[in-house]
């Protein structure tokens, strides 16, 4: 039987792979949307988060960082 730590991870390898397959998916699909405007509207719901973030003003700046550093880690 696994230990605790082993499954921990285990669990967290998994996740991070399948974090890393999403960012992969998002650059390509980011790169296909600039060859070819309007094909999978990544880029138009990337501007969305953005400015839900950006309407809330300072408060929303601060909470984009904070995403932005936590996501980096």
């Amino acid at each position: 039987m696994a230990s605790i730590r082993e499954t921990m991870s285990t669990i967290s390898s998994g996740l991070k792979s399948l974090t890393e397959l999403g960012v992969t998916l998002i650059l390509a699909f980011v790169v296909i949307d600039v060859l070819f405007p309007n094909t999978t509207g990544v880029i138009a719901n990337i501007g969305d988060i953005v400015a839900a973030f950006s309407s809330e003003g300072l408060v929303g700046l601060i909470a984009l960082l904070l995403f932005l550093l936590l996501f980096k880690q």
